[in-house]
């Protein structure tokens, strides 16, 4: 199979000719993206609708008995997220349980589906993506053990609605 590249000779034989790449821009020249330009102390920089969405999952997830469950605020701390829900189940089947009538809802309220759900056939850990919102739900051991609340400390809870925390 031939190569497309040019082919230059050299005194050891034929090689590909280095093609140059350009530079990229100097830091002065690069300009902030609109999340950190916008980010001061006291507000947050997540979007309303992302916001929403979460306050959707966790009344979603308190609707089928969820334990544990926290919303953290994470924009302008992290690129792919907003917020982040976490919840635990009982068991396997509650895990599944609650992942499922989270999508369900979802689904209802707002047409709206996951970008990627992983986790569901051994249901000890399950990530649902929603683009801004990304839901945890852990069997307890599990969550323990990663334990993201720890990880987020510096991170702003919203209140979850109605059913208090466990």
């Amino acid at each position: 199979m031939a190569s497309k590249r040019p082919r230059i000779k050299t005194s050891h034989g034929t090689a590909d000719k280095v093609v140059a790449r350009p530079k990229p821009a100097a830091p002065e020249e690069r300009r902030p993206t609109p999340r950190k330009a916008r980010m001061t102390d006291g507000e947050s920089l997540a979007s309303p609708e992302a916001r929403e969405i979460a306050i959707h999952v966790a009344v979603a997830g308190l609707e089928k008995k969820a334990l544990g469950v926290e919303i953290l605020d994470v924009a302008g701390k992290v690129d792919y997220a907003d917020f982040l829900v976490l919840m635990s189940g009982r068991s396997d089947r509650h895990v599944a349980a609650l992942s499922q009538g989270i999508e369900e809802a979802l689904r209802q309220k707002k047409s709206k589906h996951p970008y990627a759900v992983e986790g569901l056939p051994h249901a000890r850990w399950v990530l649902m993506d929603y683009g801004d919102v990304v839901v945890h739900v852990f069997q307890d051991d599990v969550r323990s053990l990663y334990d993201l609340e720890g990880l987020w400390l510096d991170a702003r809870h919203l209140p979850v609605p109605t059913g208090a925390k466990e």
